[in-house]
């Protein structure tokens, strides 16, 4: 099947009791046995639940792997995916990834032992040069958040491979719509599936696939274990979403697309971050290893701080808020706001500025939203 055809029917089947097409959202708690040592194959929902097998059996198909476990959040995927790992072993990563992954990164290096590298990740070189005799993991998040930096995950898996070492890919920004990191050597893919894959603003979660059956036990394990898993009602949510994914991530690129070559047109602005720009400096890379370009932008200020919160505060229709994926189009500042748990210095080695600002363009209307950029930028 293809990719549109599997997002609607991957994993559902129309229900066994009523015929219903849609998966009912089994909101429980407790599964009776048929006898003893017998159930209809889930007894708890920690351990397993309808509504959550189907949105794990979808994720895996469009991801191309065999395994998913869908989590509480975004956040909860990560965790779960870090409680493989023991003390002092060492993971390298990319700095300039979503400052939360960053912040719990350190929060593993503190509590737990766990040994960190943060490093620039476009020259794949950085990432040999990283590699030590405990490393465990290479993870990467390409495009990169807010910079929208590529990584070859072809070049980083031979290297992955070539050390014994776990691929760990975050696939957020793209979904598998526009990028399928298995086909490039990846171990593992995590999502914070309440991006784009929802794509609606009102369901939380996230979810690990990947294709090794050893792997796959480790991390149902640690979900069991951690009590990550994802609840019925968020997974029906996700799995509604996923539906519609091909048609809005093609409608977040079109306008995407058209919001960065007006931002480049503007003389306010000194620098726009998008893939799908062919001056951007890794576009014979972006064009191998993604089938498309997203919704986000980010760009620079020709101005100070103060500058920057005038248009922060003057959009209607991009509203000021941190998250990003879904129908509304957002605008934020990652430095002070989805980044700022990161140090200064850190901040200051990835690229993230004062001047730096963030957009998650959603499905207006593609003028609408260009109006609303200009006129706050002349604000």
């Amino acid at each position: 099947m293809k990719f549109q055809t599997r997002a609607i029917h991957a994993g559902i089947t129309p229900d066994n009791a009523y015929g219903a097409i849609v998966p009912p959202i089994y909101q429980t708690t407790t599964f009776v046995f048929e006898d003893v040592d017998k159930n209809k194959g889930f007894d708890y929902s920690r351990n397993g639940n309808p509504t959550r097998k189907n949105l794990e059996d979808n994720l895996a198909a469009l991801e191309g792997g065999t395994h998913c476990t869908a989590l509480t959040t975004g956040m909860a995927a990560e965790t779960t995916v870090l409680s493989l790992f023991n003390k002092d072993d060492h993971i390298v990563c990319g700095n300039d990834v979503y400052g939360g992954t960053i912040r719990l990164f350190n929060y593993f290096q503190d509590h737990f032992g766990l040994q960190v590298s943060f490093i620039p990740m476009t020259d794949h070189e950085n990432i040999n040069s990283a590699i030590q005799n405990n490393t465990k993991a290479i993870w990467i998040e390409t495009p990169s958040n807010p910079l929208l930096n590529i990584v070859d995950l072809e070049k980083a898996a031979t290297i992955a491979r070539a050390n014994d070492l776990v691929m760990i890919v975050d696939n957020t920004f793209l979904s598998p719509y526009f990028q399928r990191p298995f086909k490039y050597g990846a171990d593992i893919i995590v999502h914070s599936t309440t991006k784009y894959l929802g794509g609606h603003n009102d369901g939380l979660g996230g979810a690990i696939i990947c294709k090794n059956d050893k792997l796959s036990e480790k991390i149902t394990f640690s979900a069991k274990a951690l009590g990550t898993v994802s609840n019925a009602f968020d997974s029906w949510l996700i799995l509604r979403g996923i539906k519609t994914l091909p048609l809005r991530m093609q409608q977040h690129e079109k306008n995407a697309l058209t919001v960065a070559r007006f931002l480049k047109t503007q003389s306010c602005v000194k620098n726009v971050n998008y893939p799908g720009l062919e001056d951007h400096p890794q576009f014979d890379l972006i064009k191998k290893q993604m089938s498309g370009y997203g919704g986000m932008v980010s760009f620079e200020i020709d101005g100070n701080i103060d500058k920057v919160n005038n248009i922060l505060r003057n959009t209607k229709l991009f509203y000021l808020a941190e998250s990003f994926g879904s129908l509304e189009s957002l605008i934020e500042h990652p430095k002070t706001m989805s980044h700022a748990s990161m140090s200064p210095e850190a901040q200051e080695q990835a690229g993230i500025t004062d001047s730096l600002i963030r957009l998650s363009v959603g499905l207006e209307n593609k003028d609408d939203l260009l109006e609303d950029l200009e006129q706050a930028l002349k604000s």
